[in-house]
């Protein structure tokens, strides 16, 4: 199964990208993801439900512990004519 994951962190800061935000940007770029785009106002991966799944966890650990207070996040199945 593939998944795509939508989130972004809080709170924003337009002047500079906060803590949290560069933590979520590391462990993206870091795992094992097919696709990654990560923008300003918000961040989209893909890849296999394991690796998704794996990526989130760290994601919402590490981004909570960098002062994050919201974490916003959507997963969506991936068929293969949605790429």
């Amino acid at each position: 199964m593939r998944l795509r994951v939508e989130f972004t962190t809080e709170p924003f800061d337009l002047d500079q990208p906060p803590a949290h935000a560069l933590v979520a940007r590391d462990v993206i770029e870091a795992a094992e993801l097919d696709a990654v785009d990560v923008g300003p106002f918000g961040n989209t991966a893909e890849g296999g439900a394991d690796a998704v799944l794996a990526a989130l966890d760290a994601l919402l650990r590490r981004t909570l512990e960098a002062g994050a207070t919201r974490v916003s996040l959507q997963v969506n199945v991936v068929g293969e004519g949605d790429r």
